[in-house]
């Protein structure tokens, strides 16, 4: 999809707020549009009339004005242009005003957003591709840097959807050595410098929680380092650090059938990471950023990890793994770790589609937060609500502190006797491994993928929480 500004093209799209004005269309056709059919801008609410003899205009409602916010802009352009393709219009004008509280600038780059999700397919596996008719989308606007703005959505957009690719290809094509090539090819000829550890140097450097949960693979680990550091090494980074767990079996914990079957999305976290360094390596965002990624698949062999098992780790702490399947944060706590100690980091920030616990607690649609710095968590959380990610805190109690301390290994990395809450536990795990370092955990089991996408997200991978890290990290 192609975006222009200024010009004026055969099919217009007004987003309109409740109760606004239709002035912007001929005096026939508005009050057809008011009186016939009732129209009134509710939050989605869609008009069209198009064709050789009709207005050509398609009106999309935003609600009350009081409470627009950019994501309803974003919702209302995707569904906009999700209409144009289903009559295989091929350029429309999208009409730029501000609305509420919304500046025209923040509508536009809501409007350039809610275009590009609607564009979003993926048929990488699929003999017949779809295609979109709409292919020239021209924004009508007195914004003077307009041209900037769409710019840089259009590359935000292009890490998000990076994301849902590598979040939606089969484990059978993305494990860890293919994930780690992906980001070499994709970063190459950028200011991002690529470090890839194999099974040799893991081992040599003691990464081995992550060296323990890959051991019954065929399919050796990796650990990914990505660094921009645009202000130079001296300067501290934003520490990204994501859950890269290809393909898990549960391991000897194993899940069931219909429990696996979506287990190529446990690297999701990882895949976050990587979309978020792409958008702010091509926007040339002037802030430091560093992730590290813990690659591995968690299968089955005659030598695999098992339950009641002692492992070591990077920082040496010792941990018995009383559940195989809890290996996501043994992995995260060597790439913690890392960060914590062999970055310059300002703040870590991981993200890991990592407990059940977290869907039954708050659902598909809003990510679990957590922290060891309140006022950093504060700040992340405001970022959130502007990108229309939704979070929600939960606390991390002495008592779940309590529960990882094991009786015969430092820790444990499931309660001896669970009694629910096991989001809160894995986080306090987690937590021991930032070394002080403010640190914020986003559990995204819900949110990172959708069998059936959210407002206007895709079905598959959702490319959550690629925004408000980006914005994050270019406003810290």
């Amino acid at each position: 999809m192609q975006f222009t500004t200024g010009e004026q093209t055969a099919v217009t799209v007004y987003l309109v707020s409740n109760g606004q004005s239709l002035d912007m269309l001929s005096e026939d056709v508005s009050s057809y549009v008011t009186s016939t059919l009732d129209f009134k801008g509710k939050s989605n609410e869609v008009f069209t009339n198009l064709g050789p003899n009709s207005e050509n205009v398609v009106l999309v409602g935003l609600g009350d004005e009081t409470k627009v916010t950019k994501d309803s802009i974003v919702h209302a352009a995707t569904t906009a242009t999700k209409e144009l393709n289903k009559v295989k219009v091929t350029e429309a004008s999208f009409k730029v005003h501000s609305v509420g509280d919304l500046s025209e600038s923040d509508v536009l780059k809501g409007m350039v957003e809610g275009a590009l999700h609607a564009d979003y397919t993926f048929d990488t596996y699929k003999s017949e591709k779809q295609t979109n008719s709409l292919k020239q989308v021209s924004l009508l606007t007195e914004v003077d840097d307009a041209s900037e703005l769409i710019e840089e959505v259009v590359t935000l957009l292009d890490g998000v959807n990076l994301t849902r690719d590598l979040v939606n290809t089969p484990a059978n094509d993305l494990y860890p050595e293919t994930l780690a090539q992906k980001v070499l090819d994709k970063f190459e000829g950028t200011d991002v410098d690529v470090q890839v550890f194999d099974k040799a140097q893991l081992e040599e450097m003691g990464a081995d929680a992550l060296l323990a949960v890959s051991h019954a693979s065929v399919k050796e680990p990796r650990l990914i380092v990505l660094s921009y550091l645009p202000l130079g090494d001296s300067e501290p980074a934003v520490s990204l650090v994501g859950k890269g767990v290809t393909y898990d079996s549960g391991g000897y914990a194993i899940k069931t059938a219909k429990g696996m079957a979506g287990m190529k999305t446990d690297m999701a976290g990882a895949a976050s990471m990587i979309g978020t360094m792409y958008a702010l390596a091509n926007n040339k965002v002037q802030k430091n950023a560093v992730a590290v990624i813990a690659a591995t698949e968690n299968m089955i062999a005659g030598d695999a990890m098992k339950n009641g098992d002692i492992i070591g780790s990077l920082k040496g702490t010792t941990i018995e793994v009383l559940n195989t399947d809890a290996e996501g944060r043994l992995i995260l706590a060597d790439a913690l770790y890392y960060a914590a100690t062999k970055v310059n980091s300002s703040c870590i920030i991981d993200a890991a589609t990592l407990t059940g616990a977290v869907i039954a607690a708050l659902g598909k649609n809003i990510t679990g937060t957590m922290t060891n710095d309140q006022a950093l968590l504060d700040e992340f959380q405001a970022v959130s609500k502007s990108t229309g990610e939704d979070m929600w805190q939960l606390p991390i109690h002495d008592d779940f502190k309590q529960q990882t301390k094991g009786k015969i290994s430092d820790l444990v990395n499931i309660a001896v006797n669970p009694s629910g809450a096991g989001t809160m536990f894995a986080a306090a795990f987690l937590e021991h491994f930032v070394e002080e370092t403010p640190w914020i955990h986003l559990d995204i089991a819900g949110t990172s993928s959708s069998a059936k996408g959210n407002k206007y997200l895709p079905d598959g991978a959702s490319g959550i929480p690629v925004k408000t890290l980006y914005e994050f990290v270019k406003a810290k």
